[in-house]
């Protein structure tokens, strides 16, 4: 499992809640004030995010939403991109067709410009055929070895799934999950966080009992210690955790206050075995977008130039 030590954040202009995105995301609530209140809460939580990142001696880069055209969720780049140790920069098709104005060509080109590129795949062109797969947020991704674990919603489809895992030696390890109302859950990155050593799952998430037995058998034999949550503590965005390394080589896990508040002691201690764990609160992205710390960072595996 390839840990990233360099991260890409977007600093909206104009975030607000998605009614498109609502569509499939349960985790997203409405929020009762003015959007230039909104904004002004989200810029402060976006801000104290990359200070405390920065803080603990992990790389950030930070770009600009553009003001227009208006993209409310801008803040979550995982979803339209992500990048490889071998040198790739992989764009994803996206559900709601506002989402699909965050993909930059100026993104890419800046990332073409520090880093070295060797492919660039688009899939975008999957929309057209109402097929969707959105990033590392349908995407637990394992690098080192070649493992993909998705959970199939309408944002994350199975064909797209296996063209993209066939296109890149990937084996694809699909499953459905559900909440407490038994709605798909929208984003595998909800109820599954892979580090190096250990997987937070919601196990509960995982109905189909063969498919739990094969995802943790496969866990397992890839050396991950499995730590189970709830689907109460999913729905505190505890399976939206990222495992990183600083500049000195030391793994952080970056999870939210949301999501550290609802683990157990015996949960934290866990996790801290494995990484020091770095809380943030971000708790108006995550009602209003319904996504937390995880979703607003973009892996950066690329090697400089």
């Amino acid at each position: 499992m390839s840990v990233a030590s360099t991260l890409l954040m977007i600093r909206p202009a104009s975030f607000s809640y998605n009614d498109q995105t609502a569509a499939n995301n349960y985790f997203q609530e409405k929020i009762n004030i003015a959007s230039e209140t909104l904004q002004q809460y989200v810029l402060v939580e976006f801000d104290a995010m990359v200070r405390e990142l920065k803080q603990a001696g992990i790389e950030v880069i930070v770009i600009n939403d553009t003001p227009e055209p208006q993209k409310p969720s801008a803040i979550f780049p995982n979803n339209w991109l992500s990048t490889t140790p071998e040198g790739k920069i992989i764009i994803y098709p996206m559900f709601a067709q506002n989402r699909r104005l965050e993909r930059r060509a100026d993104i890419i080109q800046q990332l073409e410009n520090d880093f070295i590129v060797q492919e660039k795949q688009n899939w975008s062109g999957e929309e057209n055929e109402g097929r969707y797969l959105e990033g590392t947020g349908s995407l637990i991704i394992d690098h080192t070895n070649k493992i993909i674990y998705a959970a199939i919603s309408e944002r994350t489809n199975l064909t797209v799934l296996e063209k993209v895992a066939t296109k890149n030696n990937f084996q694809a390890i699909a499953f459905l999950a559900t909440d407490e109302q038994g709605r798909p859950v929208y984003h595998t990155n909800v109820l599954m966080t892979l580090g190096e050593k250990f997987c937070v799952l919601c196990e509960e998430a995982i109905e189909e009992e063969w498919e739990l037995i094969a995802i943790r058998q496969l866990l397992i034999s890839t050396g991950h210690t499995i730590i189970p949550i709830s689907r109460k503590q999913m729905s505190a965005f505890a399976g939206n955790m990222l495992e990183v390394k600083n500049k000195a080589g030391e793994p952080i896990l970056i999870l939210s206050l949301t999501a550290y508040e609802s683990l157990t002691e015996e949960q934290k201690n866990q996790l801290g075995s494995f990484a020091k764990l770095l809380p943030i609160s971000v708790p108006t992205v995550e009602q209003a977008e319904g996504g937390s710390v995880r979703c607003m960072i973009a892996e950066i595996f690329l090697h400089k130039k």
